[in-house]
């Protein structure tokens, strides 16, 4: 099973990846990233992709 790690340290809280995710997997909450629904990574690494200060890793 796949879930995004966010580094939140090198994050600027663009909300890039909660925009892209095709599942809602991360959502913007006061301006930070979280994981509110890991279980349902299908691992497509959009939001790592998609990161421009690359803070996301997908762990298998």
């Amino acid at each position: 099973m796949a879930k995004p790690i966010i580094d939140l340290e090198k994050c600027d809280g663009c909300g890039t990846c909660a925009e892209v995710c095709p599942n809602e997997v991360i959502e913007m909450q006061d301006d930070v990233p979280k994981v509110v629904n890991g279980e349902e990574c299908i691992g497509c690494r959009s939001c790592e992709v998609q990161c421009p200060s690359e803070s996301i890793d997908i762990e298998e």
